[in-house]
């Protein structure tokens, strides 16, 4: 598999490095630190959740810009 080159390249790095981050937030799991005094939590469940939420958007722009980057994808 080759990776593409040029702004399609960087796109394509920056969209495998947030992948990565909203597998890192997918795997904390903020129902289980509910479970435990505030006190001791290590993260803010809520601060978690704005966190994927980000990520996901930050993915669905790069996905559209990747898109809108392919020739022969314009539909009319």
């Amino acid at each position: 598999m080759s990776t593409p080159n040029g702004e399609d390249g960087i796109l394509y790095e920056l969209e495998i490095e947030v992948e990565e981050e909203l597998t890192l937030t997918d795997a904390d799991n903020p129902e289980q630190a509910t479970d435990v005094p505030v006190a001791d939590w290590l993260f803010d469940p809520a601060d978690t959740e704005r966190e994927r939420t980000g990520l996901r958007g930050l993915l669905g722009a790069i996905q559209a810009l990747e898109d809108d980057s392919r020739p022969g994808d314009q539909g009319v």
